[in-house]
């Protein structure tokens, strides 16, 4: 099986740290994310990767190169622009002939992946999203009222729970005929016309085991969270 890696955006919402250098090549600890992600993808068994690369690729590709330092083959998908999560993934539609699992970039995983893949092909799913438990709290407080304006209930600071996506795939190849050539478009798009074509789409729900780096916010806790995970080791 392999694993496909969507390694090709332009990293906006982390400029300045983004302007010469991949947002996938930022360091947590002592790796940039992308090895974190290759060597999670290894220990769950797999070890052929397709990079999907683009901006300021050649960092990525003199830094990994055939992937044999790692323990895995990489093989490369280039494309000359963004072209969002799906619009990406097309471009790794020559080098995939079996269910494989893609992940986003920009993301660290730690949950069981032999099972999602395990429970993918026992389903006979066209493609498994992950999910991960998410909790918040509104900061005001909710008032619940009944259709004439009647106030029936106050509930202070309520805590939300939804079930968020990770980011990381089980998919059939079929997924690549959803997807147009060449043009910017969405994993969200995707997964909707699978839907609207009665495609069967489940889900791999997981309460720990993501760390999201979408922002300099979330990437200075991703930091924080390895130099403490260094210090105990």
């Amino acid at each position: 099986m392999k694993a496909v890696i969507l390694a090709g955006g332009l990293g906006t919402r982390l400029r300045p740290l983004t302007n010469d250098i991949p947002k996938p090549m930022l360091p947590l600890g002592k790796k940039p994310i992308l090895e974190h992600l290759i060597d999670w993808a290894r220990k769950n068994g797999i070890k052929s990767i397709v990079l999907c690369v683009s901006y300021l690729r050649e960092t990525i590709e003199e830094y990994f190169e055939e992937g044999k330092k790692f323990g895995v083959n990489i093989e490369y998908a280039t494309s000359k622009k963004p072209l969002a999560t799906a619009g990406q993934l097309k471009t790794a539609e020559e080098f995939i002939d079996d269910t494989f699992v893609c992940m986003y970039g920009d993301s660290i995983f730690d949950f069981n992946l032999k099972n999602m893949v395990k429970q993918h092909i026992k389903k006979k799913t066209f493609v498994t999203i992950s999910l991960n438990e998410y909790k918040t709290s509104l900061p005001y407080g909710v008032i619940e009222t009944s259709k004439n304006g009647k106030v029936l209930s106050w509930n202070e600071k309520p805590e939300i729970k939804a079930n968020v996506n990770m980011g990381c795939y089980v998919m059939e190849p079929k997924v690549f005929g959803l997807i147009p050539n060449n043009k910017p478009y969405g994993m969200d798009d995707v997964i909707k016309k699978a839907i609207n074509r009665k495609k069967l789409v489940s889900s791999f729900i997981t309460k720990n085991g993501f760390i999201d780096i979408g922002n300099k916010s979330s990437y200075k806790k991703a930091c924080q969270y390895y130099i403490e995970k260094l210090g105990k080791n």
